[in-house]
């Protein structure tokens, strides 16, 4: 599984960077030898986190003519105690810069967007954001990428654990075969 990530990883890394117009990110994986962002190095594995579809495909979004959308859900799982949500977010990699911070949820926005009350996660309940769009205005701004979907939570003792998925996010409409 590692060595596919790497593949899969190593692949993106020979894309073309998108247009000049962007600014040099923050450095958030200084290690390019191992494959996690810095923060979620070390973090022991308490959650399960997946994407559904993975991979995804923009359609045509009706309420924007000419635009795309992205249309997936994400969900999450607290595998073996209850646990409360202390950050939640991504990272994306679209170029060969790799790893870059994209989002950052605050619990209260994680209880809102996951149905989940108080941001607090019950040992073996899945809470789920149904609606995790990715929007483009247009053909020309479509692109493909990864995204790494991370959740940070705590159990009663403060004890911090980590749930992540890679979604792929792809350039193209699906094509029928």
């Amino acid at each position: 599984m590692t060595h596919f990530l790497w593949l899969a990883l190593g692949a993106l890394a020979l894309r073309p960077a998108l247009g000049s117009a962007q600014t040099t990110p923050a450095q958030v994986w200084t290690d390019r030898t191992r494959v996690l962002p810095d923060e979620l190095r070390r973090l022991p594995v308490g959650l399960t986190l997946w994407h559904s579809p993975n991979p995804v495909y923009p359609e045509s979004n009706p309420a924007v003519p000419g635009g795309y959308v992205w249309k997936h859900r994400t969900a999450v799982r607290a595998e073996a105690t209850d646990l409360e949500i202390v950050s939640c977010g991504s990272y994306i990699w679209y170029s060969a810069a790799g790893w870059q911070a994209n989002l950052h949820e605050t619990p209260a926005e994680f209880a809102e967007l996951f149905n989940c009350p108080g941001g607090k996660l019950k040992k073996g309940v899945t809470y789920t954001f149904a609606r995790n769009y990715r929007y483009a205005a247009s053909a020309k701004s479509r692109y493909g990428g990864d995204a790494l979907w991370f959740i940070i939570a705590k159990d009663a003792q403060g004890r911090l654990y980590k749930g992540y998925g890679l979604i792929e996010t792809e350039a193209e409409p699906h094509s029928a075969k």
